[in-house]
């Protein structure tokens, strides 16, 4: 990893991870960890030039199809890929065509741009992450493997005591908060050899006393009605919270501040 970096474009490809969901602007639309990477990065770099490709839902055979040969055309400093998470949380998930689908992905952007980022994902402390960790495992080694042979960087977000912490994510249990997001942004940051801004990013928060009976299955019931149902309908009738949803940053231009 190579110290005082300077990179000059940056290319986020991913689901809603990448995204931004759930750091929420005032206006309604969603920043994320790459919107406020790539403005530490133009704020060091003039001219810095940044696309964001990510839509939400997206699973990882859509990213290679929709999303990679787009990232590869734009030939930038950096690009960023994270997929592959949302089809293992499918009930039914062939991960040896996930990994082929996600090798696909390193092979196509990897020779088009000067440093791949790939991640593993963070995981939530819950019944959740449980259920799916086997099958997580199995994709963070295949992202191991696949940085290894290509000469990619991997930020380690799974291994981050402070994003297993249920305070860093949102009601929907699926995505971070906004201070998750920020900590993210703070790895990769770091991970591409800038100076440290928060050097304990991966510090869990100090512990808190746990919410009583009561509040517990309020929130139960409020994600369930909120998002629990709503993903098991689109799971049964086959949609994605993406359907018809462009990415929010087409064109690699420069950066003009968060968008939305």
């Amino acid at each position: 990893m190579q110290t005082n970096a300077t990179y000059t474009s940056l290319v986020a490809v991913g689901d809603s991870f990448t995204e931004g969901m759930s750091d929420l602007l005032p206006d309604g639309t969603y920043r994320g960890w790459a919107d406020l990477l790539a403005a530490r990065m133009a704020a060091v770099t003039p001219g810095f030039r940044y696309a964001n490709l990510a839509v939400r839902g997206k699973l990882i055979q859509q990213i290679v199809d929709e999303q990679v040969p787009l990232a590869a055309a734009m030939k930038p400093d950096v690009i960023t890929l994270v997929g592959g998470l949302n089809d293992t949380l499918r009930p039914k998930c062939d991960m040896g065509r996930v990994r082929g689908l996600l090798e696909e992905a390193v092979e196509g952007l990897a020779p088009s741009c000067k440093q791949l980022v790939l991640m593993r994902s963070p995981g939530r402390n819950g019944p959740v992450l449980e259920r799916f960790r086997p099958r997580m495992e199995e994709l963070f080694m295949c992202v191991d493997d696949l940085a290894a042979r290509h000469g990619a960087l991997v930020v380690d977000l799974y291994g981050a005591p402070s994003l297993a912490d249920p305070r860093l994510w949102d009601v929907d249990r699926l995505h971070l908060s906004s201070e998750g997001h920020r900590r993210v942004a703070e790895a990769v940051w770091q991970t591409l050899g800038y100076d440290p801004e928060d050097a304990d990013w991966h510090t869990p928060a100090p512990p808190a006393p746990p919410p009583g009976w009561v509040a517990r299955r309020t929130a139960d019931v409020r994600f369930a009605r909120q998002h629990l149902l709503p993903w098991i309908g689109r799971r049964l009738t086959g949609r994605s919270s993406g359907d018809g949803l462009p990415p929010k940053r087409p064109d690699l231009l420069p950066y003009d501040g968060p968008v939305g």
